[in-house]
């Protein structure tokens, strides 16, 4: 006797409830799982079929008062140890640094000063040096060999990206005045940067006091 293999629209169904149940924040009903299934789903059988695959592992599918959602084991819960990282919104200077190194790199600090206007402090390198989004590229065969800067891989892990191809908000970031159509090499000004005044040592320093 031959076992009968699910159809591929089974599979696929299954695979969609399993991802439904695991990217909402709250539980789902079972009205609401039909909803989004469509109504030719059989959402009972995909249900036990999940619960029976979860049964032993780290998490489970359960059902409370009609509401389904997975749940860590119970067993597991004195064993566990969640750190929770504390969530600060990024200076600006920070902010707008990444954005120029994401879009010109490499790009050593002197450019990435040209395409700001202001002086960028030695403070907010070393912030994004510290979160991990940026590393130092090779120097540059210039008189000097200025130190250039580059993404990381955790960087694109960060904001879900696979490669930098697929960087985001291109344009919104021409309309900031952060991202020059030009090559970054033509926006140098000839006599350095203007004598303005202006640094982000101290939107350095109020994100230090946040810590």
């Amino acid at each position: 006797m031959t076992d009968v293999q699910p159809s591929t629209e089974y599979k696929t169904e299954l695979r969609l409830l399993e991802a439904i149940l695991f990217a909402n924040d709250e539980p789902l009903s079972f009205a609401m799982m039909q909803d989004q299934l469509g109504a030719s789903a059989d959402v009972g059988a995909l249900l036990e079929e999940l619960q029976t695959h979860y049964q032993g592992r780290g998490i489970g599918l359960v059902e409370n008062d009609g509401v389904w959602s997975f749940r860590t084991a119970p067993e597991l819960a004195p064993l566990m140890k969640i750190t929770k990282q504390p969530r600060r919104k990024l200076p600006k200077a920070a902010s707008e640094v990444l954005a120029i190194i994401a879009y010109h790199q490499p790009v050593t600090r002197s450019e990435i000063e040209s395409v700001r206007g202001v002086e960028t402090s030695k403070g907010t390198l070393d912030l994004l040096l510290e979160i991990g989004w940026i590393r130092p590229g090779k120097r540059r065969e210039t008189p000097g060999r200025p130190l250039t800067w580059k993404t990381t891989p955790d960087f694109l892990s960060h904001f879900n990206l696979s490669t930098l191809n697929e960087l985001p908000g291109m344009e919104e970031l021409k309309a900031a005045g952060l991202l020059d159509t030009r090559p970054i090499l033509a926006t140098l000004p000839t006599e350095g940067i203007a004598e303005s005044g202006a640094s982000d040592d101290d939107d350095y320093a109020n994100w230090v006091e946040e810590e």
